[in-house]
């Protein structure tokens, strides 16, 4: 695997790819990509790219054609697997990363017509894709990062989520509960926010994430009159079994 993060073509060109996607399924774009890779890298385990692509391809997780070409699925994975590594990278190197954001203009921040996007802050609605990306990659593994008790990581998660619109009175208290703590004013500053609370996540699962088991295995029995496990060519009873 290539150790470079992906060039602005090659970022294009994972667009154009995930378009492409076949049998009329419902990919992600490659601004929500990223988020769902950074919800993948925080989560208490170690997931799998095989795992995580059907919820890339389609929103309702349905698996590609049998008739998809495999050119096409073998230079998307590729490209998929680069940014992820990148983001890896990043993360245990500097803790930060760069994020896809969209570039809004004030044309199309006032032409919004869905009520509950109008009613997002313009940094909210940039980053909104990523968030969502993210949001997928929560419930794509329930069991894992969304059921973390540690409340370092509720809090990190309603920084990344809050700039998605709010489904019920609960979520709309949460999101008003961390505006008040940690306001912002700007892109930027959502966008340091939001790094660093992926960065926090990724620091704070990142002990569950690579802990190893040890698992003992005991020693057969053996009987009094059995030779010694030691070599020495007595009876056990008569050398390390003796009492």
């Amino acid at each position: 695997m290539s150790t470079q993060d992906l060039t602005d073509a090659e970022f294009d060109e994972l667009d154009h790819l995930l378009e492409q996607t076949p049998g009329g399924l419902d990919p992600m774009d490659v601004a929500m990509l990223d988020g769902f890779l950074a919800g993948l890298l925080v989560q208490p385990r170690l997931i799998p790219l095989d795992e995580a692509l059907p919820f890339i391809f389609d929103s309702e997780n349905r698996p590609l054609p049998a008739e998809h070409d495999p050119a096409w699925l073998a230079k998307l994975r590729g490209l998929i697997e680069r940014r992820l590594a990148q983001l890896r990278r990043d993360l245990v190197d500097v803790g930060a990363f760069d994020p896809i954001v969209l570039q809004l203009d004030e044309e199309a921040l006032a032409n919004e017509e869905e009520p509950a996007l109008k009613a997002l802050p313009a940094y909210s609605r940039a980053l909104l894709p990523f968030a969502g990306g993210f949001a997928t990659a929560l419930g794509a593994f329930p069991n894992d990062l969304a059921s973390f008790v540690e409340d370092e990581a509720h809090e990190a998660i309603a920084r990344i989520l809050r700039h998605l619109p709010p489904e019920n009175d609960e979520e709309r208290a949460i999101n008003a509960e961390i505006d008040a703590a940690l306001p912002l004013k700007s892109v930027d500053e959502a966008v340091e926010d939001l790094v660093l609370a992926v960065g926090e996540l990724d620091a704070l699962t990142e002990p569950y994430r690579y802990k190893v088991d040890v698992r003992k295995h005991e020693a057969p029995k053996v009987g009094r009159n059995d030779p010694c496990p030691c070599g020495s060519g007595k009876k056990f009873k008569s050398c390390h079994g003796a009492t």
